[in-house]
């Protein structure tokens, strides 16, 4: 081969590789400049991003105050620290040692905490009725409207047929093992039903308050 067909063919082989170099800049440019596009929008990605997690985290929040087991639990635990059901007032009871700290639960909902020496001894609660409870002899009602009424003694064991203050008459039936059932009988007839099944009950009969405890006990105060 002549040297001038050498000097041509090397000059050839520069020219292709220059042009390759220029492509592969090129490809780079082009590269680095995606790289930049994709880059550049970063801080708004970002910033999206930081809003979708506030969006996320409301409807979080959302969905535990829509959900009814998650509100109910939350209500719970509202319940549990004292803020749900804080007592609307404390109330001494007969035997002088006792108070009542009763709290509103709701609509004609009332529960009432019994307390001595700072230990919670008993709990009442209303539910669409009075409450009752024979504490050693000391009788206790709560009632729809949250009142709280206490009296010493005056029992009668059960079963049996008894005469309660107010002119009630009371006809107490066992019905099963720590269940007994109260008639409450005025002059029209049985004007209620006591049913004190594994825990004691009461009434309020007009103004004439009457428990009967999961014993078979009736006691009655006007």
């Amino acid at each position: 081969m002549s040297s001038s067909t050498t000097a041509r063919t090397a000059r050839r082989r520069t020219l292709r590789v220059a042009a390759a170099a220029l492509v592969a800049a090129a490809g780079l440019t082009l590269t680095a400049c995606s790289g930049a596009n994709a880059a550049g929008p970063k801080p708004a990605a970002h910033t999206d991003k930081s809003a979708a997690a506030a969006d996320s985290s409301a409807a979080g929040w959302s969905g535990l105050q829509s959900t009814p087991a998650k509100a109910g639990a939350a209500a719970e635990t509202s319940a549990k620290s004292g803020k749900a059901a804080s007592p609307v007032r404390t109330q001494r009871l007969a035997d002088g040692i006792s108070t009542a700290e009763i709290s509103k639960l709701g609509d004609q909902h009332y529960r009432a905490k019994i307390v001595a020496r700072g230990a919670v001894l008993a709990t009442m609660e209303t539910n669409k009725g009075d409450a009752g409870l024979d504490a050693n002899d000391m009788f206790v009602t709560l009632t729809l409207d949250g009142q709280v009424h206490s009296w010493m003694g005056g029992g009668h064991q059960g079963p049996g047929t008894f005469k309660l203050a107010g002119g009630w008459t009371a006809k107490v039936t066992k019905t099963g093992d720590a269940h007994y059932r109260a008639q409450i009988i005025g002059h029209d007839g049985v004007a209620a039903t006591l049913e004190a099944n594994q825990q004691d009950t009461g009434v309020d009969a007009n103004g004439i308050y009457i428990v009967l405890s999961a014993g078979g006990v009736i006691s009655a105060h006007a």
